[in-house]
């Protein structure tokens, strides 16, 4: 029987897009909040509609929430109150959920955080970034160092145990002693959650296309280079060590019985479903795993709306609500279970590999993970394999030597 699934909730709005940031988020009008919320309320109501007409298991019980975006901080009380009136009719929400919001530094009204507790929010993760003023002003983020320690410390009086505390190694103007000074703040705050982040190249962001065509702007002159970025990681790996901030997987650092659960349900393969714009998806079909996904362009989501406030069958033309339903087959799903798990200091159980999807794929495997371990990226201590300091900073490398030509 199916455990609990885990809800993640989109809220694209931001008061100001980062130079950095590659997701669907943007600066849209405020007149467009209200027709999402119906639009975000109405797919909500649908979810199970849904689960049977692609023949998925949804279960009704919901163990964790995750608010990301954008800047879901910025909706109002009542807004929220409302989304969790659906989530309720729709769901049954664990007793002792967690429930996380993504949060800008200095975006989060006292009306919205009274509402939120009350709702249940147990959870909150602070874009911070850098603690350095100059640094989080090149990348248009809106926030200062105290700000963020004030905002910190608002939500702790208020009641809040689990925070978590974004950090960016690799920004414009970073430097070895700016982001040692991060790291230490990130710490000294008290946040038991830590999260480290390489910065992301590619054409998705305004600052990942100028540093690939080699521009000036957004101070893309000013970011260092991979080499430094690195090290820096590697630094902030040994201090958050030294302070015991545990690292347990690529990106996140915690002291004990403070992992996000939610990031591990998706690490360790369980379903999740995915409400608003660019919300991704994935659910048991039977001894298959079925993903879909919504639209990421905004017009065409709130669009939908027009014809109906629940979910229209895939595939049904204009008004389709996901792209389309893909059935993730046997090795598709076990390289899923090898790479998310490799993402796991903990590793992978190469024995419970065997047993879920039989000998032959590990063993068409194996080669390359024996290549891999060769040059210094895998450890492999019995049937327990996961990757090493050098292999976290290369994880991608591993991952695509590590493919399955056949798999599907």
């Amino acid at each position: 029987m199916a455990g609990p699934v885990c809800v993640y909730i989109s809220v694209p709005f931001c008061k100001a897009k980062c130079t950095f940031c590659n997701f669907a988020s943007d600066v849209f009008g405020a007149e467009r909040m209200q027709p999402y919320m119906d639009r975000l309320c109405g797919e909500i109501r649908g979810a199970h509609t849904v689960a049977e007409r692609i023949e998925a298991s949804l279960p009704r019980a919901v163990d964790t929430i995750y608010f990301g975006g954008g800047t879901p901080s910025l909706l109002s009380g009542q807004e929220f109150k409302k989304i969790f009136q659906h989530l309720r009719s729709e769901f049954d929400l664990d007793p002792d959920a967690e429930i996380t919001l993504e949060c800008a530094p200095g975006q989060l009204a006292d009306e919205t955080l009274d509402e939120l507790l009350q709702q249940g929010m147990n959870r909150i993760s602070f874009g911070v970034q850098s603690f350095v003023d100059q640094e989080t002003a090149a990348v248009g983020r809106l926030h200062t160092r105290q700000q963020c320690d004030k905002e910190i410390a608002r939500v702790t009086a208020a009641g809040v145990r689990e925070i978590n505390v974004d950090l960016i190694v690799g920004l414009p103007h970073q430097t070895a002693q700016s982001w040692q000074y991060s790291v230490e703040q990130a710490v000294a705050s008290g946040a038991p959650h830590i999260s480290v982040y390489l910065l992301e190249v590619d054409d998705d962001s305004r600052l990942g296309r100028e540093m690939l065509k080699q521009g000036s702007r957004y101070s893309a002159t000013a970011v260092p280079d991979e080499d430094q970025s690195a090290e820096w990681y590697q630094q902030a790996c040994d201090m958050l060590h030294e302070a015991g901030v545990q690292q347990y997987e690529i990106s996140n650092f915690a002291r004990p019985g403070h992992h996000s659960r939610h990031n591990l349900k998706y690490w360790q393969r369980q379903p999740y479903i995915g409400f608003g714009l660019d919300a991704h998806s994935m659910l048991l079909a039977g001894r298959d795993a079925v993903r879909f996904a919504n639209t990421s362009d905004l017009d065409r989501y709130l669009g939908q709306a027009a014809e109906s406030n629940s979910f229209r069958i895939f595939g049904s033309g204009d008004h389709t609500t996901h792209a389309e339903v893909d059935v993730v087959g046997r090795g598709q799903a076990f390289e899923e279970s090898l790479f998310l798990g490799l993402r796991l200091n903990e590793g992978v159980d190469l024995d419970q590999l065997r047993r879920q999807f039989g000998e032959d794929l590990l063993e068409e495997t194996m080669p390359a993970l024996m290549e891999v371990r060769d040059a210094g990226l895998l450890e492999l201590y019995s049937d327990n394999i996961r990757l090493t300091p050098q292999g976290r900073l290369a994880s991608n490398e591993v991952f695509s030597r590590l493919l399955i030509p056949t798999a599907a």
